[in-house]
Order: C-alpha cells, then sequence, then structure tokens
C-alpha cells in the first residue's frame, strides 16, 4: 500500500512515549515534535495507531502545506484543493482550528475562510454545497498555522481517542486516559508485578494498567472512527485490525484499586466491569491511612486529590500521611505521584530519585517517583542498593533545561520553529537555576542589554551607560518608585512629579502651558516684573 504522512497529537511530556508506542507499530521515518510525533505508513497503520495507541490524543491525515500571509490566501491555497475527491454535496463537514499566529489571531477566522473556499468551491462547479455540521461531521478537518506556515490535515479519529469507551461515570476531576496511560507507560511497568493505587477515584488508573498488563488495545470500546466516513474506507481492512489479538498477553498479577469515598469506589468497579477486566483488577473501599505493607513486590501509582475532593485546609495533612505510609508500609517498592500543588507534594517529604513535568488538562503537573527502601538510607547506600537508576539520572540532568524551556501558559499552539525561536531571543548569561529572569530582550524599537554581576547591574541604552548599584529598585505593576540620595520621586501617574515638595501637574494636555499664559497676564496688570507685594501695599 502507498505511504503517506501521518501525525499524532499528544499532551506535553509524552512524545517519547509515544513515539516508542509507534516503533512498536511499524511506522516510519518518526520525527517528534512538541506535542506531536509525525511519521509515515499506509492505510493500515492509520487504522492501526487509531486503534492501538495509548498515547495519542488525534491521528490527522495531511493533504496540504503552505505559506499564507493573508486570509486571502488561505482561501486561494485551500481553493485549490480538488474537493471532489474528498466530499460531495450530500456529504457534511466541518473544520477545526488551531493557530499561533501574529497575522491570524482569530483561530475561528481561519476556520470560517477554509470553510468559505471549500464552498464556493461546490457552488461554481455544482451551484449547490455541501453542509456543516457541527456535532456529528462526515468530513473532520483540521487547519494549524504556526506564523505563516499551515497545515491542512484530515481528522481520521474524530471524537478524541482519550474517550476510550469503557467509562460509564467518573468522579469530579477524573484522571485524563492518555495521561494515565502515558505515565504507566513512563514506569516501564509492564505487568511483571503487582500495581497498586491507593486513591483510585473512578478507577482510570487501574483500568490502563490492566489493558497495558495484558496488551489489549485500548480501541476495543470505542464506538467509531472519523475514518469510518471516508470514501475510501477499507471496512474489511479494518475489521481485520480490530480483531487482531495476536499480540495480546496472560497476566498471572493482581491490580488494586482503593478509595476512601464509596461512591467512587461503587463507580470505579462499574467503569471495570464495563471494561471485562473485574478477574483482573480488585476495587476497595479503603483510607489510605490504613494501608500496609503488601506481601509480594509491587508497583504505586497514584494521583492524590489536590483540592477537587477535598478541602485546602486537609491537603497538607493528606500529603504527610502519604509520605508516611510510603515511608513505613512500602518499602523496598516503587511510587510515582503526580500532583499539582508544589506545597503539597513537597509536605510528602521524601526525596524523589525523578521529576516529571506533565499536564493534566489545564493544570500544570508534575510526577515524582520514589524509590522506597527498608532501613536508614546511609546504610542502603553503603549496601550498594540502586537507588536511582542511570536512566533517572539522565532525566533528572535535563531537569533544568527543560524548566527553561518550557511555557506552559504561552503558545500553547506554537509550531516547534516558534517555540525554538522564542527562546533563542532569551539572554544565555543568567544561570539555569534563576527562576526570577528579566532579561529577556525587547524588541520595541530601542534595545537594552541587561548585566548581572552580584548586586551590580548596568544599563546599557543608546550608548548612554547608568549604573544603579547600591539603588533600591522596586517594581509593582507600572508603577516605579526610585529612591536616591532621599530624593523621592513618583512616577504613579503619567505626568505626576513630585520633587523638593515642587508639584507640577501635566495631567492634562496644554494645562501647563495655559498657567504660563496666566502668570504673563498677571504680570503685564502688574506692569510687568514689578513685585506682587509692592502692588498689595498700593492698594
Amino acid at each position: 500500500m502507498k505511504e503517506f504522512e501521518m501525525i499524532a497529537k499528544t499532551f506535553q511530556g509524552l512524545e517519547g512515549i509515544l513515539a516508542e508506542e509507534l516503533t512498536q507499530l511499524g511506522a516510519n521515518n518518526i520525527e517528534i515534535g512538541r506535542r506531536v510525533v509525525s511519521y509515515t505508513g499506509d492505510k493500515e497503520l492509520l487504522y492501526r495507531s487509531n486503534f492501538a495507541l495509548r498515547t495519542a490524543i488525534k491521528i490527522l491525515k495531511p493533504i496540504k502545506h503552505f505559506h499564507a500571509t493573508s486570509a486571502d490566501e488561505v482561501y486561494e491555497a485551500v481553493k485549490a484543493i480538488d474537493w471532489t475527491d474528498y466530499l460531495s454535496n450530500d456529504v457534511t463537514f466541518a473544520v477545526d482550528s488551531v493557530v499561533f499566529s501574529t497575522e491570524f489571531r482569530h483561530s475561528k477566522f481561519v476556520a470560517y475562510k477554509v470553510k468559505d473556499a471549500i464552498v464556493d468551491q461546490f457552488r461554481e462547479k455544482t451551484g449547490d454545497r455541501p453542509n456543516i455540521s457541527v456535532s456529528n461531521p462526515d468530513l473532520q478537518l483540521h487547519i494549524h498555522v504556526a506564523e505563516y506556515d499551515c497545515t491542512l490535515s484530515l481528522d481520521s479519529s474524530g471524537e478524541s481517542l482519550h474517550r476510550r469507551g469503557y467509562r460509564q461515570e467518573a468522579v469530579e476531576a477524573p484522571l485524563n486516559e492518555v495521561l494515565a496511560a502515558g505515565i504507566i507507560l513512563m514506569t516501564g511497568w509492564r505487568g511483571e508485578k503487582d500495581f497498586i493505587d491507593p486513591m483510585c477515584g473512578s478507577g482510570t488508573l487501574p483500568i490502563e494498567a490492566a489493558l497495558i498488563a495484558k496488551n489489549i488495545a485500548p480501541g476495543v470500546y470505542r464506538k467509531g472512527y472519523a475514518f469510518e466516513k471516508w470514501a475510501d474506507f477499507d471496512a474489511e481492512l479494518f475489521e481485520r485490525v480490530y480483531n487482531d489479538d495476536s499480540q495480546e498477553r496472560e497476566f498471572t498479577h493482581k491490580i488494586y484499586g482503593y478509595d476512601n469515598n464509596r461512591e467512587a469506589v461503587a463507580l470505579s468497579t462499574r467503569n471495570v466491569k464495563a471494561a471485562g477486566l473485574s478477574g483482573d483488577v480488585s476495587i476497595e473501599f479503603q483510607d489510605f491511612a490504613d494501608f500496609r505493607q503488601p506481601a509480594e513486590p509491587a508497583l504505586m501509582v497514584t494521583n492524590p486529590p489536590y483540592g477537587e475532593r477535598i478541602s485546602s485546609p486537609d491537603l497538607l495533612g493528606l500529603y504527610k500521611m502519604i509520605g508516611q505510609q510510603l515511608k513505613h508500609q512500602f518499602q523496598d517498592n516503587e511510587a510515582w505521584v503526580l500532583s499539582y500543588r508544589e506545597e503539597c507534594i513537597e509536605a510528602i517529604g521524601l526525596k524523589p530519585s525523578l521529576k516529571t513535568p506533565l499536564y493534566n488538562g489545564a493544570l500544570e503537573c508534575e510526577l515524582r517517583k520514589y524509590q522506597l527502601f527498608s532501613g536508614k538510607y546511609a546504610d542502603a547506600r553503603a549496601e550498594g542498593r540502586e537507588i536511582k537508576s542511570d536512566d533517572d539520572r539522565k532525566q533528572m540532568a535535563q531537569k533544568h533545561r527543560f524548566k527553561e524551556r518550557r511555557n506552559f501558559k504561552q503558545g500553547l499552539d506554537e509550531s516547534d520553529e516558534e517555540f525554538e525561536a522564542r527562546f533563542e531571543r532569551r539572554p544565555r548569561h543568567f544561570g539555569d537555576g534563576d527562576d526570577d529572569r528579566r532579561g529577556y530582550r525587547r524588541q520595541q524599537g530601542e534595545r537594552r542589554e541587561f548585566r548581572r554581576d552580584g548586586d551590580r547591574r548596568d544599563f546599557q541604552r543608546d550608548g548612554d551607560r547608568r549604573n544603579f548599584r547600591g539603588r533600591d529598585r522596586r517594581n509593582d505593576g507600572d508603577r516605579r518608585d526610585f529612591k536616591r540620595d532621599g530624593e523621592r520621586r513618583d512616577f504613579g501617574k503619567k505626568g505626576d512629579f513630585k520633587r523638593d515638595g515642587d508639584r507640577r501637574d501635566f495631567g492634562k494636555k496644554g494645562e501647563y502651558n495655559d498657567r504660563r499664559e496666566r502668570q504673563e497676564e498677571r504680570r503685564r496688570a502688574f506692569g510687568g516684573k514689578r513685585d506682587f507685594k509692592d502692588r498689595r501695599h498700593d492698594d
């Protein structure tokens, strides 16, 4: 079969795991990007990517790459495609867009231009047009704009692939299935020992662990995919992919899920049953404070609450209890904890061997690995027990570089080139550990160069060298106060100057000039520059 380009979207931090999955599926030309992995393959691989990948959110099939500097150029590039190869007047379609560009600032506007180009082409050729269906289109299109580089793709997945289909109900703020699977795959666990989640919620981690241990494709529960509505859909090929269970394996250990919320236990039990995994997954009501050392070696992976299911005052106490239980009741085992609030995860009080930043929905989280052991830390090192693996050391060595280069809140949909270019503009003379960086180069006419040498800061601007050494510099939003030799200048409001008790108000345009004119009129009325005191005595 003919090979073509495909793009698999995922969460930031899971790109490497997704690339490993694609390698196992037999993909070619794999390239890791930011939240995406591109690769090539045939139609069968497209079907298998949707059906078998655990860490992919969407599988896109690009149909055109083009450069556009205006909305009209987007329109013309899309209209140049022969859409009769993909659509007819009887087929509904929808356009999704992701835009990171200074030219195209509204993603929906770009989607409208794509829609208009397709509709206008059909009107000119047939006198009629296909309809738009936002909720359930026959063809889902996706356009990605990174500055001026545009990629128009067919969305082969439709509904996000994290919606496996086994979840009947969920507790508040459930863990995303793709993220859950990615975390488990990052641990390296493939079913070699027991798996424990002491705070399982709706059971996402235990269910995904069972699918991984038995190597069951996550797509077996899905009702359908967008590619099944394509004109070239091969039903026989997809049926062969769907019914292929040759890679499944037996699981001889056990997966345990616990929760101290009876409603959560009931929900997760129903979800496990819907997934057909009741024989492999055990869900029980138990508080983590009552957890005891397991008889067999086990891996623990958990996502404790961080505000959604319990009140904030109880959070620190919960995480302190987690640390105590891991230290005393999970010795000689390995635990992975995903959390959002740093003050909470620090309350665990144990030294992690690995920290990995991840995203849980809109929350910037951190996954920490804890290698537990019996006895004292010094004794374990003296005995030569492996506390931190070589792989952990390599990943931790990248931590500071990763933190410097990541900014989840800015440019979530920017291209790799934009992402790299943005950080190339950052000065290199600050240390990696300096979290309070102020040295971004501003390209707003005048270029400033910031240098830091201890407490000394030199500002160079248009050849004028100013030294602020030893002076108090405060920055509070748009208000800046400079103190120098007892002299106070307040620049809080534009045009408001206070100095040595002399107040000048430039708040209104022309007000100062009007005041000077009034003073001149008075002087003329009093006979030029006569002393005002003399004039007063004349009266």
